[in-house]
């Protein structure tokens, strides 16, 4: 609730000397969203720290398969008809992200309380961890990427939640706002790297653009199977993320940033936000334990707070495991149910994946 005072710099670190059941100690690092995104801030965090099962050498991110690029002319021709269609569904998309960020909203759902108060909204954090062999099972049993099996278990459990909360609200319009990092580069940089003028692809501050993914409606007789959200998921979101409409919301947001000043690009993240139910954002950590000062790091998540949202879903992987936290607004949204209803959307998933081998 507090805000971080304007005549120091804009962060706090907090050492909470406190054992509980997961730790023997928690370290809270308290960032200004100004300073910059999520790849920043996890760049000059691992500038910080190091393995510690040695020291000497770099972390290991988890790999990551990108699809090949066809330049030659033959191809190029053959595929004609097809990027003249993505171009016309990037412009479509495209100005659907314009009018929904500023005119559209989504309905009023359990997790939407579209309250006014946001500077004196309080929320609860909590937090589910998922060993990443049940995630990977599905995704290669679905033959899907990684992301798309998150994104899925993460609508379906929402979907899951608000209709245990409310019956009607399972045709209810919900929006999730999914963010991409925009920099051409693979894995993260120093911070002596990122301010320098000659890395301009991995740049630090704030480079990110966001995607509209609607929730699938459980209305839709077609997603009583669970896995026709990881489909769902998969489809839309590799349309948008391979067409033209993240490079344009970039450009776009530096766009008003440069013509109208950084207060009109914040108004205009800030009607995004205000205008969709969720807001999911994903940070890939290292595969080795981290160590700060020879002190084991054994668990690691982030949270974004003080968004006009009811629900923020943050993902972060770190050893092996997957970590969803739920930034929700207090005495609105009931934090444990959100956190059952996730795990049973993984638990029906992986039920209805092995099923799906069995038939084939």
């Amino acid at each position: 609730m507090e805000h971080l005072p304007q005549d120091r710099p804009l962060w706090e670190i907090h050492i909470i000397r406190y054992p509980t059941t997961n730790a023997a100690g928690t370290l809270v690092f308290k960032l200004h969203h100004a300073l910059g995104d999520g790849y920043s801030l996890m760049g000059a965090l691992l500038s910080c720290l190091e393995r510690a099962d040695n020291p000497s050498l770099p972390f290991t991110l988890p790999s990551s398969q990108r699809p090949k690029s066809i330049f030659n002319t033959k191809a190029i021709i053959k595929r004609f008809p097809s990027i003249l269609s993505s171009t016309l569904r990037s412009m479509l998309d495209f100005g659907w992200s314009i009018v929904k960020s500023s005119m559209i909203e989504d309905d009023i759902t359990p997790i939407r309380s579209r309250a006014d108060d946001v500077k004196l909204r309080q929320i609860t954090i909590s937090n589910v961890s998922f060993t990443m062999e049940h995630i990977k099972e599905v995704k290669t049993k679905l033959g899907v990427s990684i992301n798309d099996v998150i994104a899925g278990l993460i609508f379906y459990g929402i979907r899951l939640y608000m209709l245990e909360v409310n019956q009607e609200s399972r045709k209810a319009n919900s929006t999730a706002l999914v963010l991409l990092n925009t920099r051409s580069i693979k894995g993260y940089k120093s911070v002596k790297e990122m301010v320098s003028k000659n890395n301009s692809g991995a740049a630090w501050g704030n480079q990110f653009a966001f995607l509209h993914v609607t929730i699938p409606e459980l209305n839709d007789p077609k997603f009583d199977n669970p896995l026709e959200f990881i489909w769902e998921a998969h489809k839309e979101i590799s349309r948008k993320k391979n067409s033209l409409v993240t490079p344009l919301t970039g450009m776009l947001l530096n766009m008003v940033k440069a013509i109208r000043g950084p207060e009109a690009a914040a108004r205009y993240v800030h009607s995004t936000l205000r205008n969709s139910s969720t807001t999911i954002s994903n940070i890939i950590g290292p595969v080795e334990q981290m160590a700060l000062v020879n002190h084991p790091v054994k668990g690691l998540y982030f949270m974004v707070v003080g968004p006009p949202e009811s629900l923020t879903v943050t993902i972060m992987s770190y050893m092996g495991k997957l970590r969803i936290a739920f930034g929700a607004e207090k005495d609105f949204i009931d934090k444990q149910k959100m956190k059952c209803c996730v795990e049973k959307s993984l638990e029906m998933i992986i039920k209805a994946s092995r099923k799906t081998l069995e038939k084939e």
